[in-house]
């Protein structure tokens, strides 16, 4: 059973064990609070009224601190915590849930999503205007960029000070309400991407109010959330109610949980673990299925691999080694990570067995990297993992926030999103790679002076290795964040218009045809045909990618060509043939 009860948004309570004595400020009016056992101070005979504002202090300092358990910062990170009941804003519909593994996932970030009501900025509200293009595309569930509170107006999310809050320039709880109903009215699943692996530098005070953080440990963000060490029992329950927050009293219907590698956890029972078999129990209490999504460097099966078996017990892991395979084959890039992707037989390898670092060589990380993935194995299959040919990372990390559809032909794009979507993976977009848009997706904050300063600086020096610094936006400025919000009216333009009616029939032949979308591995295979040409086999039907840039003369015979993208010709005898970039989906000739 779950250790994490349901929570009573009525009553003021704190986790505080290091502190002597608590003081709450609601609405003004300050009150002591009460000793509860635990390290816990609770305010009894005092209900917690939606709309108050409230704060407390610790040991008599001069500084009112928010809720670490707030839902609502309608102020900013640094000001009062605002009381929020999620029970009345839940709407009822006729939402049973999903399975969303195999599905057709769309990840997507609430400020760049659509221009909003003011043009400077999307809500869940405009948000909410945009969900039929997206049930017309094909797609079944929205994945949403963290929307935790974190400072400023505008950010990625990834440095959120509060695990139960929702930024209030999205529209805050209500918004974020108000979305998750909208999108189950349509049939959507929502799943949302939460960062328990760090909190942002700015805003962050989870440490005043108990041993939240550990030194035994570190991550690229400092000191590790406290998951082994002295105080970790409470800190692990924090993160579960955090999640099941979002599960059962908001009612998304997964979570994608960022950089699990950067959970440290020695102890006898992973914290992931924990989570997978509380997820379970709310499984059986909201009466949906529920997701877990972990993004992993490690390419370790075990994510994926059932508690019960010894695993982690996530229903699905971000296959990266699977977009570095065709990132790098389409496109020719080799730097970085991607020295050892790029050939066609690497490609193979990814789009077969999922990982190419397993128990190899990894040359980018100098060491023997990862396990490979049993094609047989009756603890995960195919939808367990992950893929796509863009994501936030993928191209907002890159310097200019370029994305990979600006570098290649449409040929070449439609070759790629080909091998992804009618993968065996479980496939997923990101916000306007179905219309090749002409927006990047660029790194963006808006810290104070200080904080701003230095990521910008430490953003050019990050770059200025690979002889990008010229290229590099100042993430603090604001047209760096406008310049990336989606042109929905580009849609309707002919270059545009074709590549998103090729992604809309993509989704249909996976749909339509039960090879498309089974998920053994061991009923896909790739032929190599050249180094820029290969076959991807998925039961009796094929895909035909050819990356180009000269003419395929000769390819496979097909005795059924089901879709196409680029200048095809099929002779007397079936053999098709690409004047450059494109590609098939095909029933091959026996």
């Amino acid at each position: 059973m779950s250790t994490v009860p349901a929570r009573d948004y009525g009553a003021y309570r704190v986790w505080a064990p290091d502190a002597r004595q608590v003081t709450v400020r609601i609405d003004g009016a300050e009150q002591p609070m009460r000793t509860a056992g635990d390290g816990w101070f609770d305010l009894p005979g005092v209900p917690a009224v939606p709309g108050a504002r409230y704060a407390f202090r610790l040991d008599g300092s001069e500084l009112w601190l928010p809720d670490p358990r707030s839902l609502s910062q309608p102020d900013g990170v640094h000001a009062d915590s605002e009381v929020v009941d999620p029970a009345p804003l839940r709407q009822e519909t006729s939402w049973e849930g999903r399975d969303l593994r195999g599905r057709i996932l769309y990840e997507l970030h609430v400020g760049t999503f659509t221009p909003g009501p003011d043009g400077r900025g999307g809500t869940f509200d405009s948000a909410i205007e945009r969900l039929d293009e997206l049930v017309e595309l094909g797609v079944d569930a929205v994945e949403l960029m963290p929307v935790a509170p974190f400072p400023g107006d505008r950010g990625w999310g990834y440095d959120g000070v509060g695990l139960y809050g929702v930024h209030a320039a999205y529209g805050g709880p209500e918004g974020l309400a108000r979305f998750v109903a909208a999108a189950h009215r349509r049939g959507l699943a929502v799943v949302l991407d939460v960062v328990h692996n760090h909190l942002g530098p700015a805003g962050n005070y989870l440490g005043r109010f108990g041993p939240y953080f550990t030194d035994r440990h570190h991550t690229p963000w400092g000191s590790a959330i406290n998951l082994d060490a002295p105080g970790s029992p409470q800190v692990r329950d924090f993160l579960l109610g955090s999640a099941r927050l979002w599960l059962v009293d908001v009612g998304v219907d997964g979570l994608r949980l960022d950089a699990v590698h950067e959970l440290r956890d020695d102890s006898h029972r992973h914290v992931l673990a924990e989570l997978a078999d509380a997820v379970s129990v709310w499984e059986e209490e909201t009466g949906r299925p529920l997701t877990l999504i972990a993004e992993s460097d490690r390419n370790q099966p075990a994510t994926v691999t059932p508690t019960a078996h010894g695993g982690l017990g996530m229903d699905m892991q971000w296959a990266d080694d699977v977009h570095h395979g065709v990132h790098a084959w389409i496109s020719g890039e080799r730097a970085g990570y991607y020295a050892d992707f790029g050939s066609a037989e690497a490609l193979a390898t990814v789009l077969e067995e999922v990982f190419l670092h397993a128990g190899t060589w990894s040359s980018f990380r100098q060491e023997v990297w990862g396990a490979p993935v049993d094609p047989g194995s009756g603890e995960y299959d195919a939808h367990s993992f992950v893929t796509f040919l863009q994501d936030h990372d993928q191209v907002g990390n890159r310097a200019a926030g370029d994305r990979i559809h600006h570098g290649i032909t449409p040929g070449a794009q439609a070759a790629a999103s080909a091998l992804i979507l009618l993968g065996p993976g479980t496939p997923m977009l990101f916000q306007g790679e179905e219309w090749a848009a002409s927006t990047p997706f660029t790194y963006f904050t808006a810290h104070d002076e200080e904080l701003g300063a230095l990521v910008s600086a430490g953003r050019r020096e990050e770059f200025a290795a690979m002889g990008w610094a010229a290229q590099v936006p100042d993430p603090q400025l604001r047209s760096t964040f406008e310049s990336s919000i989606l042109r929905w009216r580009e849609r309707e333009q002919a270059g545009h218009a074709a590549m998103l009616e090729w992604y809309r029939t993509l989704i249909a032949l996976r749909r339509a045809h039960a090879d498309l979308h089974d998920p053994a591995l061991a009923a896909t295979a790739v032929d190599v045909l050249a180094e820029g040409t290969v076959l991807l086999r998925r039961g009796a039907l094929a895909v035909l990618a050819h990356r180009g840039p000269g003419p395929l003369p000769a390819g496979p015979r097909a005795a059924e060509v089901l879709a196409s993208f680029g200048e095809m010709t099929r002779g007397a005898d079936g053999t098709l043939a690409l004047a450059g970039p494109g590609a098939v989906v095909l029933r091959p000739a026996r």
